[in-house]
C-alpha cells in the first residue's frame, strides 16, 4: 500500500495531497498517488467516490484547491497548455458533436491539434475500422459501443503520451466492454500511459494497478493481486431461501465482522479467525433458514474494497 508521504520522484504522474471541492461538498481529500511511464493504472470506485473530479485536474480542466501534480516535466497548473497538447482525454459522457459525421469528428480533432488522420491513423486503426464502414453516420446515431470507439480514436488521434478514460465502459454491453479493455492493451504496448476509472471492480482485474478511492479518500494503491493477497479476514459465500433475512441474520451473528449481498450470495467475513462451517450452519438453522449452502471462498476486489470501506 502507497502512503500519503511516499516519494515519487521517480515517477512519470506524481500527485502530492490533491484537495477539490465541489458545490462545497469535498470530492477529494488529499490525494495523493504515482503512476509510472507505460502504466495501465485504474481508479475504482462507485459513483460521488471523486473520480471525474480527478481526471478533470488531470486535464487541466479543473484547478486543485490544494496539492500540485506533474506530469512529466510539466506542472498541470503552470503548464497547463503544454500538458493539454500530450493528454489524450475521453469523458464519462459522449462529449463529440451529435450532429457531425464519424469522420468530420475524427477531422475536427486532428486539426484541432495541428496533425492529420492519415499521419496518425496507423495508432487508432484497430479501434476506427470497427466503425469506419459507418464513417459518414451522425455520431448520434452510434450505438453505445461505436461512441466510445469513435471517442477513444478522438482522444488519440495526435498521439498523446497521456491517455486519460473516464468511465469508458459504462452502459455499453459486456462484448463491447472487452473488446474496449482489448483495445486498451494494445495501446500500452505502444508505450502510452492509460488512466481509466470504473465503477466495475472486475475490471480492476485488467490493470497493472489500481486506486481504490471512496469518497474523495484513496483507500489503497497496489496490484490487484497483492490486494487481493492482502485481505486479512476468512470469507464465507452464504445462500439461503430468503436472502434479506440471510443478511440480517449473518450481521446479527456474534462472530460475523460484515455480510454484504453478492448475485444470489452473501458474502460474510469472520472476526473470529476460521470459524467451523458446521457451527454457522446450526446458527442458520436455528434462524428458520432452509436450504442452507455455504463455501469458505478466496475474496474479489470487490470484497477487498468494502472491507477497506468498514476500515475507514
Amino acid at each position: 500500500m502507497e502512503t500519503q508521504n511516499s516519494s515519487y520522484i521517480s515517477h512519470y504522474i506524481n500527485a502530492d495531497h490533491i484537495s477539490k471541492r465541489i458545490n462545497g461538498v469535498r470530492a477529494l481529500n488529499e490525494t495523493s498517488f504515482a503512476i509510472s511511464k507505460g502504466e495501465l493504472f485504474g481508479f475504482i470506485g462507485p459513483d460521488g467516490a471523486g473520480k471525474t473530479t480527478l481526471f478533470r485536474i488531470l486535464t487541466t480542466l479543473l484547478l486543485p484547491e490544494t496539492g500540485t501534480i506533474s506530469l512529466g516535466k510539466y506542472d498541470i497548473v503552470r503548464d497547463f497548455r503544454k500538458v493539454r497538447n500530450i493528454v489524450g482525454y475521453m469523458p464519462g459522457t459522449f462529449s463529440l458533436y451529435s450532429d457531425l459525421s464519424v469522420a468530420e469528428n475524427l477531422e475536427f480533432f486532428a486539426t484541432i491539434f495541428g496533425t492529420t488522420i492519415s499521419e496518425n491513423y496507423h495508432l487508432i486503426k484497430d479501434i476506427y475500422s470497427h466503425i469506419e464502414p459507418f464513417k459518414y453516420r451522425k455520431a448520434g446515431n452510434l450505438s453505445g459501443g461505436m461512441k466510445q470507439k469513435l471517442g477513444l480514436s478522438c482522444a488519440l488521434i495526435h498521439r498523446p503520451e497521456l491517455l486519460v478514460l473516464d468511465e469508458p465502459t459504462t452502459g455499453i454491453d459486456a462484448v463491447s466492454r472487452k473488446e474496449f479493455w482489448d483495445m486498451l492493451k494494445k495501446l500500452k504496448e505502444q508505450n502510452i500511459t492509460i488512466i481509466v476509472s470504473t465503477p466495475y471492480m472486475d475490471e480492476a482485474q485488467l490493470c497493472d494497478r489500481v486506486a481504490l478511492i471512496q469518497k474523495g479518500n484513496v483507500m489503497q494503491i497496489d496490484t490487484p493481486e497483492a490486494i487481493i493477497q492482502n485481505f486479512d479476514k476468512p470469507l464465507y459465500a452464504v445462500r439461503s431461501q430468503n436472502i434479506y433475512r440471510l443478511i440480517r441474520d449473518l450481521r446479527n451473528w456474534e462472530y460475523s465482522y460484515s455480510a454484504f449481498p453478492y448475485g444470489q450470495y452473501v458474502h460474510m467475513t469472520s472476526n473470529a479467525g476460521e470459524i467451523p462451517i458446521s457451527g454457522l450452519q446450526n446458527y442458520l438453522e436455528d434462524k428458520g433458514h432452509e436450504k442452507i449452502d455455504i463455501e469458505r471462498i478466496t475474496p474479489n476486489i470487490e470484497d477487498c474494497f468494502l472491507d477497506l470501506m468498514l476500515k475507514q
